[in-house]
């Protein structure tokens, strides 16, 4: 104000909230965020059913899923989103439980905020306290060898848990596990797994229980003629990225032909080109012929004829699956095709029912397909999901080398221990990684909620538990019962606990600093215009 004027900065389509309004504002989105996923945790957690503008339904618990598919108009609330996304990207499980403890960390703080504990010693510890429970986290962690496949079995059984595909699990486990095994590379004493190296494709089919792993790759294509074999065993297999017919000059010309004798020489010699095509793919003793551009009639013809089994038009990243998975080489041309390029593969048939061609059986392969099926889109896509889950958990483990309890054991440890370690801090901070501590309460909290059980009586169970010295005992949420979930097999990866305690915790920080919020509307939404 200057001389009882208004100093305008701001445009008008401008909305600002200050002070305990944006800290409010951001708690309450993370809240809201956390609220919308919590009852999913767990094996026995519900389903959402999610419906898009076009009618598309989703149905799942599978948090980062959730997420993706939900729009969100709040900044603190596409911040808690992105923590999700995060843990995905870089775990491929545990997305539910990073975004409830976001939850938890800024209810805590908007009681400390009320007490009047200013947001720099609120941020400062959760900081202390983060940094306390992964040093926490690394003594809980348990190594495993990486070629252990009962344990990695474990790992992907408890990923899966509470999925709505159940019935084949136990199946489904076996599969992934194989899978990241047989691409995992040894680089010195470690494994590096390449989740490109593992793709799932789908295909509508009477049971889930159909699902195969397959050493090789699947084709979403047919055979270019019936009259080319249906099935190739021992197949040699040609990789070339070039089209296979004669295509137009790049610049212009004109042909000049008087006469029929002139006509037949032009045809003649597009057939003989064309048929060198054919010539060169049987002269280096290959059966099957994977093109990425297209395939011309005559060539087609004659490649019938050798009883060559070919495919055209598939797409760029299936031929670069392909040349890893049959330790192929893609050649430009047909003309430089050698026998070195070549492919082998026990088998190449295409299924009697759909367009699809599966190669396997393939020796050493650097790349495998998991071909899943199932009777509607809906089970096709959670059994996708599940799928992901199970082998990218599976990945952490083996480059890791460590997994940790699961259950809400660790959770409960974390509080007990981060307690213990703030008395020894003192002054306002003691209070904020007390809070911090306290935060962890609720995985087992939610746990025991979303089983039918009490919640304060199973989460004094399991400190009471804990206390005794049972720091891998967890919640059976079956039971109801303490148990040792490391005996119990119920395990998961130490990656996953570790990024989900760090990304919830710089998330809470970085909101809780937040003291002012400019958010800027289109003019059409702004009132009055």
């Amino acid at each position: 104000m200057l001389s009882g004027q208004p100093i305008i900065i701001l445009k008008e389509n401008v909305e600002r909230n200050r002070g305990q309004e944006a800290q409010r504002s951001n708690i309450m989105a993370a809240k809201a965020i956390a609220g919308a996923v919590r009852t999913t945790l767990g094996p026995r957690g519900m389903d959402k059913m999610l419906v898009s503008p076009s009618g598309d339904v989703v149905i799942t618990n599978d948090g980062a899923t959730i997420l993706k598919e939900i729009a969100v108009q709040h900044p603190g609330a596409k911040m808690v989103i992105e923590v999700a996304k995060a843990q995905d990207e870089e775990v491929g499980d545990g997305t539910t439980t990073a975004v409830v403890l976001v939850g938890s960390l800024m209810e805590k703080a908007e009681l400390m905020l009320a007490k009047k504990i200013h947001p720099t010693v609120i941020t400062q510890g959760y900081r202390m306290g983060m940094e306390k429970a992964l040093e926490i986290l690394d003594d809980l962690s348990v190594k495993v060898k990486p070629t252990d496949r009962d344990i990695l079995i474990r790992i992907a059984d408890t990923a899966m848990t509470g999925k709505s595909i159940e019935q084949v699990k136990t199946k489904v486990d076996e599969i992934a596990v194989d899978a990241v095994m047989t691409v995992a590379e040894k680089v010195g004493t470690k494994y590096r797994v390449d989740e490109d190296n593992v793709m799932i494709k789908k295909q509508r089919g009477e049971t889930m229980n159909d699902a195969e792993l397959i050493r090789g790759v699947v084709i979403d294509k047919a055979r270019l003629s019936e009259d080319m074999p249906r099935k190739v065993t021992n197949a040699k297999v040609a990789l070339v990225s070039g089209p296979l017919e004669i295509k137009k000059t790049q610049v212009k010309a004109k042909i000049k032909i008087s006469s029929t004798e002139q006509v037949n020489a032009f045809s003649m010699q597009e057939r003989e080109t064309l048929k060198k095509f054919s010539d060169s793919i049987v002269a280096v003793g290959a059966n099957v012929l994977l093109c990425q551009k297209g395939i011309a009639d005559s060539v087609q013809f004659y490649l019938s004829k050798a009883g060559i089994f070919a495919i055209e038009d598939i797409p760029e990243k299936d031929m670069q699956f392909a040349a890893k998975a049959l330790s192929a080489t893609i050649v430009n041309k047909v003309n430089d095709l050698t026998e070195k390029d070549l492919g082998e593969a026990e088998l190449v048939e295409q299924d009697d029912d759909v367009d699809l061609v599966k190669i396997s059986g393939c020796k050493n392969p650097q790349a495998v397909t998991i071909l899943l099926r199932g009777s509607t889109d809906y089970l096709l896509d959670e059994l996708e999901r599940a799928v992901f889950d199970g082998t990218r958990v599976v990945m952490d483990v083996m480059e890791d080398e460590k997994y940790v309890a699961g259950g809400g054991a660790v959770e409960t440890e974390l509080l007990i221990k981060v307690r213990e370690y703030a008395s020894t801090v003192g002054g306002r901070i003691q209070l904020a990684i007390e809070a911090y501590a306290d935060s962890f309460e609720v995985i087992p909290l939610t746990l025991a909620e979303n089983s039918g059980y009490n919640q304060i009586d199973k989460l004094v169970d399991l400190k009471t538990a804990h206390a005794k010295g049972m720091k891998h005992g967890g919640l059976n949420v079956f039971t109801g019962k303490i148990i040792d979930m490391e005996k119990e097999g119920v395990i998961e990866p130490s990656r996953s606990k570790r990024q989900a305690i760090q990304s919830s915790a710089e998330a809470a920080m970085m909101l809780i600093r937040v003291d002012d919020m400019m958010v800027t509307m289109e003019k059409s939404k702004f009132p009055g215009r």
